[in-house]
């Protein structure tokens, strides 16, 4: 895959807003290729995986991780990628078990922000 497949999937999983915001500029640059041609390019793109089930594994992690800043935007995401809320709060008290209470806990409010904010 290539640098523009990776443009095309974050921008239709992420949204054109956050992608235009996070336009690279001479010291964000290189890691903006990266992360496009390789995370959304190579991995997002693979035929093993649907995206809603990319999402659910995304948030997971990031929940784990305790990347709350880029827990909201996975969580506008997901709901783009067909999650509904109800799937969504599943995924969050799953994460309780595997990634602590406190942290889906953070997430539960976290998530609650974003869906009521789109809603």
């Amino acid at each position: 895959m290539s640098y523009d497949d990776g443009m095309k999937v974050r921008r239709e999983v992420l949204g054109d807003a956050h992608v235009d915001r996070a336009r690279p500029d001479a010291f964000t640059q290189d890691f903006q290729e990266l992360i496009t041609k390789y995370a959304w390019g190579e991995i997002w793109t693979r035929p093993g995986l649907d995206r809603r089930t990319r999402s659910a594994i995304t948030l997971t992690a990031l929940i784990a991780l305790g990347h709350w800043d880029e827990l909201k935007l996975h969580v506008a995401a997901a709901v783009r990628n067909g999650l509904s809320q109800d799937e969504i709060a599943e995924v969050l008290l799953q994460s309780a078990i595997y990634c602590g209470v406190p942290a889906a806990n953070h997430a539960f409010s976290v998530a609650r922000q974003v869906l009521q904010e789109g809603l």
